[in-house]
């Protein structure tokens, strides 16, 4: 299973080593995505299935398929290229040259189909709700101060595009001194909120590891620290098996390892990769292999 299909480049180097007889059922909100990776896995024929849906409904996507078991599930986290390619799509906080006249609208839904925008997430949110996406997704240390000045600004005109959240960004004085643009931490709070990425990143590993078989392996590829931190958490808890207290003399609650992790250090990408693709910069990589019951 590919949970994330994006363009369909992970997809399409599985089906060519999982020849002649490997099947490929590949997930994704955006239905964009499902479109583009269609004409590209289309010479694969019935080997590929691809789906609309969300990994973290994965299980729900095997069921109704009558599949038990399968021998991989890859995530690769966050946005596509696409995605932060499209201005209209609303990932961007900055125009690429040639757009500096085309306004990027606060949307950052991964399914333009379904749920609020970023912009309407703003217009509606508290400022408790604002601070506590802002520090605890963007990690903001001016998280207090921009959800204010956001709650008082909107009662004239709440953000639209990026350009009106990076100029509020800028009067708050949030991520100053930052190596990256100030607005970076601002722009991937909101994302995840839209998205709910962090709840479906739970339910997804959830659903991924009861569905591999003796064997199958579990790859994530995340590219920053929060997803990060619970994908590696998740991985060791689960290699642990026992939760009970360390004093407590005997196991009472019964679990048992169900992951061997691969990766003890997530696996970044070399100089030469991050040359050839500047996005993948920040990747890290973590691998389990599914253990017998």
């Amino acid at each position: 299973m590919d949970g994330t299909l994006g363009d369909g480049g992970h997809a399409e180097a599985i089906l060519a080593r999982s020849a002649p007889d490997g099947r490929l059922l590949g997930l994704d909100r955006d239905p964009e995505a499902i479109a583009v990776s269609a004409q590209r896995l289309a010479r694969y024929g019935p080997r590929a299935e691809l789906v609309h849906a969300s990994f973290r409904d994965l299980r729900a996507v095997l069921e109704a398929r009558g599949i038990a078991r399968v021998d991989g599930v890859l995530l690769d986290l966050g946005v596509s290229s696409r995605q932060l390619g499209e201005a209209r799509r609303g990932f961007r906080f900055m125009p690429l040259p040639g757009e500096e006249q085309r306004e990027v609208p606060l949307d950052m839904r991964m399914d333009p189909s379904s749920g609020p925008t970023a912009a309407q997430l703003l217009a509606r949110a508290s400022a408790a709700q604002l601070e506590s996406w802002l520090r605890d997704y963007g990690e903001l240390p001016a998280a207090r101060r921009l959800a204010r000045l956001l709650v008082e600004a909107r009662r004239n005109a709440p953000p639209k595009t990026a350009a009106e959240l990076r100029a509020l960004v800028q009067r708050a004085g949030a991520g100053r001194g930052r190596r990256h643009h100030r607005a970076t931490l601002v722009f991937q709070a909101l994302r995840i909120a839209v998205n709910d990425e962090l709840g479906a990143l739970k339910e997804g590993l959830d659903a991924a590891i009861e569905a591999l078989a003796e064997g199958g392996r579990l790859c994530v590829l995340s590219y920053h620290s929060l997803e990060d931190r619970i994908v590696k958490h998740r991985m060791r808890d689960e290699e642990r098996g026992c939760v009970c207290p360390p004093v407590q003399p005997v196991c009472t609650c019964g679990r048992s390892a169900r992951l061997l992790r691969l990766t003890r250090r997530p696996q970044r990408p070399g100089a030469a990769e991050v040359r050839d693709n500047p996005r993948a910069r920040s990747a890290r990589l973590r691998a389990a292999q599914r253990l017998a019951a």
